[in-house]
């Protein structure tokens, strides 16, 4: 929740004009991860940046509004580029959940996958060698370990570049994992058992959580600011 103004205040004078009531208890839950202090200003915002960012979402509003409130509360450029970076990558996991089912029915139709022979992945290699590969990525890199060493290039030159501490890239990707616009199951227990493992708190993880549900807040900046012209409109009309 930025403090200049955005699509929220506007939406919000509505509400309270409509209902007055329901205004007051969505602004409380709304902003309660930023008056309850258990995670930094600044890690809020790029949670919040992430969760706008995110491939699943992409809402230039609430984008531009956090990373104002970001830059505002300390957050550096690089910083704020590692988010994105991580918000583009993310969606890796259409390999994640269409390879196992490319190979199921492949297999189950006949079929056998054509894969180029590949001489190195040295990305993938050294994913393997450090113990940072995930066993869901196996059916990708069989289907295509060119392409996948390309990605996983790309992938860990952002978890590789120190912009932010290991237990903060760990909240993030819960953040992406659990946002309502995704609900990626395996990834959100990956993350909460390596966020743990970070250190991070039990209210720590429930924080990010909480900052996921309260982007559900974007259905009333996206509808109320229609409802009410479109009110007007037909009211206007006299219908």
């Amino acid at each position: 929740m930025a403090t200049e103004r955005g699509p929220w205040d506007a939406a919000l004078e509505q509400l309270r004009e409509w209902d007055s009531t329901w205004a007051e208890t969505c602004t409380n839950m709304a902003t309660n991860p930023w008056r309850g202090g258990v995670l930094p200003r600044k890690l809020v915002e790029l949670i919040g940046i992430a969760i706008n960012a995110a491939c699943t979402n992409l809402n230039p509003d609430g984008t531009r509004r956090h990373i104002r409130a970001a830059l505002d509360a300390g957050a550096t450029r690089d910083e704020i580029l590692t988010v994105l970076k991580m918000a583009s990558v993310m969606s890796i996991h259409s390999c994640s959940l269409g390879a196992p089912i490319l190979l199921e029915e492949a297999k189950s139709a006949g079929a056998r996958p054509a894969t180029t022979p590949v001489a190195k992945t040295p990305a993938c290699d050294r994913m393997k060698a450090i113990g940072q590969w995930n066993a869901a990525w196996d059916p990708f890199y069989e289907l295509d370990p060119a392409w996948t060493d390309e990605f996983m290039a790309t992938g860990a030159g952002i978890y590789a570049s120190g912009a932010l501490p290991a237990k903060d890239v760990e909240l993030l990707s819960i953040a992406f994992d659990a946002s309502f616009t995704h609900m990626y199951a395996p990834g959100t227990r990956r993350h909460v058992r390596n966020a743990l493992k970070a250190g991070a708190t039990t209210e720590e993880i429930m924080e990010v959580l909480k900052l996921c549900v309260v982007q559900g807040v974007q259905s009333c900046n996206l509808g109320v600011p229609i409802l009410a012209e479109e009110h007007a409109r037909r009211s206007a009309r006299g219908d």
